[in-house]
């Protein structure tokens, strides 16, 4: 990809409309566009949580999930050039993986748990949360205009493992996961 940034203010938006890659304005509320600003949050928050795994030397999920990052930029640049395809089958095998072999090292759960018990475990939370936030707005221009190549699979997956993410981290911390308290119910 040659293309590059040079002026980052261009007025071509000030209408309420963006340019994709293929050419065609559509307007800023776009689903496409809805996606590609669910995406670009997404991994701004998982940048942090990124940071946040380094401070702590959580070296072996930041090694895991680094990549990602460099992967959702591939997706909003799918979602941005329709014709484009950077995504593929081995990065969802690579997740999968991951996911396969926290897993085994933690067991099944025996109770809902809440995205809470320290900083680093409630900031994966937010990123599976994004994730999942991303995945329906992709789901929703996926229903308008059918996307190609594995990037539902792909952000699909990549909750799943921020989910099991967030519980490793938490067991690297020695910190207890906080079970969900069910409400009592009403007397009478």
């Amino acid at each position: 990809m040659g293309y590059r940034l040079s002026k980052i203010y261009t007025r071509t938006g000030d209408k309420g409309e963006t340019g994709l890659g293929d050419g065609r304005r559509v307007p800023k509320d776009h689903p496409r566009v809805e996606a590609i600003g669910e995406v670009d949050s997404l991994n701004s928050q998982l940048g942090l949580l990124l940071a946040g795994l380094d401070e702590h030397k959580l070296d072996e999920v930041s090694n895991v999930l680094a990549p990602c990052q460099h992967r959702l930029f591939d997706l909003g640049g799918e979602l941005a050039m329709p014709s484009y395809q950077a995504l593929n089958q081995a990065e969802v095998e690579r997740l999968e993986a991951a996911i396969d072999v926290w897993n085994e090292e933690l067991g099944p759960l025996k109770n809902f748990i809440l995205p809470s018990g320290s900083a680093l475990v409630a900031q994966a939370h937010v990123c599976r949360s994004l994730a999942r936030s991303a995945e329906r707005r992709c789901q929703q221009l996926n229903a308008l205009e059918p996307l190609e190549g594995v990037g539902l699979a792909y952000i699909n997956r990549l909750s799943d493992l921020l989910f099991v993410a967030a519980r490793i981290i938490g067991r690297r911390q020695g910190v207890a996961e906080v079970l969900w308290q069910p409400a009592e119910k009403p007397k009478g």
